[in-house]
């Protein structure tokens, strides 16, 4: 009597954390997020561990005190591109799995190529590898002849099947592999389609495995959905050890790549690229880009000093008030938290008496550069009263410090490094917070002056 054949199984996974269902739900029950559970065949049961990649031995608990902990900046490679050495946490780990996201055409190829290439020039013993999924190797070759990146030990090889894939590498060796994209991937023994959650899941844990095991780095280039977030299933994020987001693009020639998780650096450091006709081009000094076009004796601008991870940049913060035309007047905020200008605009309206609620409101960061540093408000504020009474803030004046509902002005962390890049950059003046003007170190020919109130800020600008 022959047997029945079996019946292929199908689920329903969430596109956002992964969860599965035997069926279809509006609302995931993991993420609780609506509409992002898709059909798609279920993962076959594990037989055990493709191409040996994955625990060979069983493990056992150990004490912490006899773990072996290293890292070092000898225990690192540097890529020789400064901007990303410096997301990385200064430079790429040994067996690291890094994630790097972006827009169609901001520059993920051309980074992780140019990285490569690099990676490859620094240490001519060892092969490196570019898979590309998407590409054909004379597509890669082209753009490689454009970037100027020819390393003799850099291999490309052009393969959507992962397990090819591995065994190339396990063959090879490589001093790192790049991955472009993740989504293009699949394993044959899954009947889902590539770019599915459980492709993309099964994809990187045998990647990230193979990195683990072998000490391998290993790049991975993800698509990103019209919301922004890398595309597949959020546990793709928490598997990596290290996320990058590229950020800007559209009509700004600067790019910032900006790190979002770091298990062995800071999570919140930014790097800044130029793109130009041969690639991507270093921005060493941020602060001097973002202010070169700033208009000089113009209302509505003002500059503070932010940090990124262990960066500090000078940042130009631009407003626009208004009379309101018609209807319910408009808050627009480009760069900065919409909701937080329109706490900042409250705390004027209320402390300072300046008659906002009627008043269509327009902050920017000029330069495309996003801000979350609470120590722009105070700067957020002063760009505002200018524009309200058109009188504009001087020049060389930074203003800097966090606003509280009370008016207060509050003191903000790391002042020193803050001040010194100010001055730098040639600024005279520097409104700060009463209580960091009493402890700072401030650099000679920087004048500080301590502010408890906005009024109090405002009137010394004036």
């Amino acid at each position: 009597m022959s047997r029945p054949a079996s019946r292929t199984k199908t689920v329903f996974a969430c596109t956002e954390c992964g969860q599965s269902s035997p069926k279809w739900l509006g609302q995931c029950p993991g993420c609780k997020r609506w509409n992002t559970m898709q059909e798609e065949v279920s993962a076959p049961e594990p037989k055990g561990t493709a191409r040996g990649w994955g625990p060979q031995t069983t493990s056992r608990p150990i004490p912490l005190h006899e773990v072996e902990a290293r890292l070092g900046e000898d225990d690192r490679h540097r890529t020789g591109i400064g901007e990303l050495d410096r997301v990385l946490g200064g430079g790429v780990v040994p067996g690291s799995l890094v994630l790097l996201g972006g827009d169609p055409g901001i520059g993920k190829s051309t980074l992780v190529l140019a990285a490569l290439d690099r990676l490859a020039r620094s240490r001519p013993d060892k092969p490196f590898l570019y898979v590309s999924g998407e590409e054909s190797a004379r597509q890669v070759k082209l753009r490689a002849d454009r970037l100027g990146a020819g390393a003799e030990n850099l291999r490309i090889l052009a393969e959507t099947d992962a397990d090819r894939v591995l065994h190339a590498a396990e063959g090879l060796s490589p001093g790192a592999v790049a991955i472009d994209s993740i989504q293009t991937q699949y394993l044959p023994d899954l009947q889902s389609a590539p770019g599915t959650v459980t492709q993309i899941r099964e994809v990187t844990a045998r990647l990230m495995a193979y990195a683990k095991t072998t000490e391998t780095p290993v790049f991975l280039v993800g698509h990103v959905t019209k919301d922004g977030a890398i595309a597949g299933p959020r546990v793709l994020e928490h598997m990596v050890d290290t996320v990058l987001y590229f950020e800007g693009g559209g009509a700004h020639p600067y790019r910032v790549l900006r790190a979002h998780k770091n298990r062995f650096g800071s999570a919140s450091e930014i790097g800044v690229f130029e793109m130009k006709a041969g690639g991507l081009a270093e921005v060493p000094n941020p602060s001097a880009l973002f202010l070169a076009e700033r208009p000089q004796d113009a209302p509505g601008s003002a500059v503070a000093a932010v940090l990124n991870g262990t960066r500090t940049v000078l940042v130009e913060v631009q407003a626009l008030v208004a009379p309101a035309g018609y209807g319910t007047p408009r808050r627009t905020a480009l760069g900065i938290d919409g909701n937080r200008v329109a706490l900042l605009a409250a705390v004027l309206e209320k402390k300072v008496g300046l008659e906002l609620l009627g008043c269509d409101l327009f902050v920017n960061v000029a330069g495309g550069l996003s801000v979350d540093d609470p120590a722009a408000d105070l700067a957020t504020i002063a760009a505002l009263a200018s524009s309200f009474r058109d009188r504009a803030i001087p020049a060389r004046t930074l203003v800097l410090g966090e606003v509280g509902l009370a008016g207060e002005v509050r003191a903000v962390s790391q002042p020193e490094i803050r001040l010194a890049e100010a001055r730098r950059l040639g600024f005279e003046r520097a409104l700060v917070p009463a209580a960091n003007a009493r402890h700072a170190d401030v650099p000679a020919g920087l004048a500080v002056e301590g502010v408890e109130t906005v009024a109090d800020a405002l009137d010394r600008l004036s």
